[in-house]
């Protein structure tokens, strides 16, 4: 019988399609290693017992289906730990998850995770601005969901588009609490009666920010509950590709329309803010091996004060003497400084940051590979 390689194994997958059925029968009918990210928002197994009205009287939509009952806790942790074990089987080495809940289920998934053998990165606090109201005033608005990231494994080298992220927020470290409306207006998919279509459908703008975090373009995304497609039109939107495993065709249907009308971004539209720590290396000595800097040029601090360069691409200033990170940091006083960012040199009598000439060589190193 012969052996399937990996690229038949690739042109074999359901990919950007919505396969129907149970999710763990499903996970276990794929490769193993073939997914790069599992999105996965299961059952919150939430217990509701009877119904839940308004203070006008009016009926909640609360989440009642069949799917999100289980008859008991034990019956929920094994129902868990079937389909992570099918979801890490599925994912490649480098490969990471992300599981959403509430505080019904979201302490048995963190468990489960740990268990199966993933490593928690982060736990993300994702806080509605719009939540709906406790009508019985017995408890506080339950005002947030919690998401927890995890690697495959300890060792894996997960994808995480740190600078993507800090662009997305404005040139700051994105923090772990996430404001984010409920999904409303025209994202919210509705039946032929007007109804929410599906009663937990996520807001595109919480997929937006993990598929932008956690993988690249090209990458492919398993949601093994897939519903109405947030994942997957996020995932198509940004130049991703998707699985996704749905039992209930009424979503399904939903999610195939919802698909058929995204669009994917063009690919200037997909680039996305670098990390600096996956840009070449380059020694501020090879500024002064070519020329851009000369051995005896003097290199201005933020605040006036001088350093010589000398030929083997240290500093030495009145008082110190080192590398240009070394010789700002005692100049500052300081534990450390960024050198590259601290030290500009003298053009055409216009102080120019050093950075640039770094810029310049990684330039020239990717236009020669």
């Amino acid at each position: 019988m012969a052996v399937k390689t990996r690229a038949q194994e690739a042109r074999a997958l359901p990919v950007n399609q919505i396969v129907a059925g149970d999710c763990v029968e499903a996970m276990n009918a794929l490769p193993e290693g073939c997914v790069d990210l599992v999105f996965a928002d299961p059952p919150y197994n939430l217990q509701l017992k009877g119904t839940l009205h308004r203070p006008d009287n009016s009926l909640v939509d609360a989440v009642d289906d069949a799917w999100d009952q289980f008859d008991s806790l034990a019956a929920y942790d094994t129902f868990t730990r079937a389909w992570l074990k099918a979801a890490r089987r599925v994912l490649k080495p480098d490969g990471a998850i992300w599981v959403i809940g509430s505080y019904h289920n979201i302490f048995r998934l963190g468990t489960a995770l740990q268990d199966a053998g993933f490593w928690l990165l982060n736990d993300v606090i994702w806080r509605k601005s719009n939540p709906m109201p406790n009508f019985r005033g017995k408890r506080l608005t339950n005002a947030h969901e919690t998401l927890i990231w995890a690697a495959r494994s300890e060792n894996a080298k997960h994808t995480f588009n740190y600078e993507a992220l800090k662009s997305l927020n404005e040139g700051t470290q994105m923090r772990s609490d996430w404001v984010i409306p409920l999904c409303t207006g025209h994202e919210r998919l509705k039946d032929d009666q007007g109804a929410k279509l599906h009663p937990t459908q996520k807001p595109e703008a919480l997929l937006h920010r993990v598929i932008l975090a956690s993988t690249n373009p090209g990458d492919l995304v398993l949601d093994p509950f897939f519903g109405t497609g947030t994942t997957g039109a996020v995932a198509k939107m940004l130049g991703r590709d998707f699985i996704g495993i749905e039992r209930d065709e009424g979503y399904r249907r939903g999610a195939e329309a919802r698909l058929a009308r995204v669009r994917r971004l063009d690919a200037d539209a997909l680039q996305v803010t670098s990390s600096r720590r996956a840009e070449p290396r380059v020694p501020f000595g090879v500024l002064v091996e070519r020329g851009l800097l000369r051995p005896g040029e003097v290199l201005v601090s933020p605040r006036g004060q001088a350093a010589r360069v000398r030929a083997d691409g240290s500093l030495v200033s009145a008082e110190h003497r080192g590398s240009i990170h070394q010789v700002g940091a005692a100049i500052e006083g300081a534990p450390s400084c960024n050198g590259w960012t601290y030290w500009q040199f003298r053009r055409d009598g216009k102080l120019i940051p050093i950075e640039l000439l770094r810029q310049q060589i990684r330039a020239e190193m990717g236009s020669a590979s």
